[in-house]
């Protein structure tokens, strides 16, 4: 595949000293607001993921990669997650691996040529009409929330491919190298502003056949973790994105409480026997759905290294799992803001940072009410909606 070029390091993932160094790294320029003004992350840090082995995680072990397993990657997710929730998001999608293995094995090895450290990007919806010829697909579009693709080595769009205009089946993606997309800087949000979830542009590209694949298609590649439900393993990576912020907050405030007084001359924060009921509430809240979180993956992780196929019911666990968890982050983000005071109501200030990037993950698709929906139903015996599980 012409213009990619790879780095591939050998770290390992589970590096403490490396990903400490990193973390403080990133902890430091993220409170500069260097990530949120430039409305990206910066390429060094990309690098540095590649480094540390965030995007050659979950790639088969042939190919060069770590293999490592769904809970190993969200806690990693996790702990990068806390030093900057943007930062956490855009490596979040180190899981690219789940989406790309419904490519041909031939392809694959043509992507992972100069090693497994390929960074992903896409845009899937709307899916745009791509004109179907002998030699490909001709693809043109626009398509938005590209997390990451500032610093992607290859970018996917969401393709429904046409003859004249006849529609051929569900939507694909379309995967070419990132120098034949124009990323067009629309971001600009609340929260998580540093993703640089861009819009892309192509125009006229010729894709062929085998380096595009139909979303959602089961992968055919034998290792343990292309049996694992990709679905659910994209929401619980986002999910954690929202986890790693709230445990943030909560480190800070339980540095700031026991040195901060308030201006009338109260009590320090600490000392006040609300704010010790308050955040002792919310860190069971936040620990007891963090728990249920890893506890769901570890339960379809196991049947599936048993052979098994997990449940339609643990499937629809993780689901809600994943949508509480991101829901309580954010109410425990909330609640550190509020108990910090009136300092921390500043567009600079680090709390306010935690809770729009922890709420910006509930408004994913992924965490909507939907999953409540589906869940409650099942719960009933009555199927869910297409796609749930």
């Amino acid at each position: 595949m012409n213009g990619l070029s790879m780095v591939g390091v050998s770290n390992n993932i589970t590096d403490d000293v490396d990903l400490e160094t990193l973390c403080q790294e990133i902890r430091e320029r993220a409170i500069t607001g260097e990530f949120d003004e430039q409305g990206y992350i910066s390429l060094d840090i990309i690098e540095k993921l590649k480094k540390i082995g965030v995007y050659r995680a979950l790639v088969p072990a042939r190919f060069g990669g770590d293999e490592v397993t769904p809970r190993e990657f969200c806690e990693l997710i996790e702990k990068l997650s806390m030093a900057d929730g943007s930062v956490g998001w855009v490596a979040s999608f180190g899981m690219s691996p789940a989406y790309l293995a419904a490519l041909p094995e031939a392809t694959l090895a043509e992507i992972y040529q100069y090693g497994p450290d390929v960074v992903f990007a896409g845009g899937i919806f709307p899916p745009q009409p791509a004109e179907v010829t002998e030699s490909g697909m001709i693809v043109n579009g626009r398509w938005k929330f590209s997390s990451g693709c500032m610093g992607a080595d290859v970018i996917g769009v969401g393709i429904s491919p046409v003859r004249g205009q006849e529609t051929q089946g569900l939507p694909r993606m379309a995967v070419m190298p990132a120098d034949q997309v124009q990323i067009e800087m629309t971001w600009d949000t609340v929260g998580l502003r540093g993703t640089g979830s861009h819009d892309l542009i192509v125009k006229d590209v010729l894709v062929k056949e085998n380096w595009t694949f139909v979303r959602g298609e089961a992968s055919k590649l034998p290792e343990p973790f292309f049996k694992y439900p990709s679905l659910s393993f994209a929401t619980q990576v986002l999910t954690v994105v929202g986890i790693g912020v709230a445990a943030a907050a909560l480190e800070e405030f339980k540095k700031l409480a026991p040195g901060k007084s308030s201006i009338t001359g109260g009590a320090q924060i600490a000392q006040r026997p609300v704010t010790q009921y308050e955040f002792a509430q919310a860190e069971a809240e936040f620990l007891a759905s963090k728990a249920w979180f890893y506890q769901s993956i570890d339960a379809v992780w196991d049947v599936i290294l048993k052979g098994q196929q997990p449940t339609p019911e643990q499937i629809s666990q993780m689901r809600l799992s994943s949508t509480h968890a991101a829901r309580v982050a954010a109410k425990v983000a909330r609640k550190m803001q509020m108990l910090a005071g009136m300092t921390a109501i500043y567009t600079n200030n680090v709390f306010s940072r935690f809770v729009n990037d922890a709420n910006v993950v509930t408004q994913h698709a992924f965490m909507g009410d939907a999953t409540l929906l589906n869940a409650g139903a099942m719960s009933f015996g009555i199927d869910p909606t297409p796609g749930y599980l």
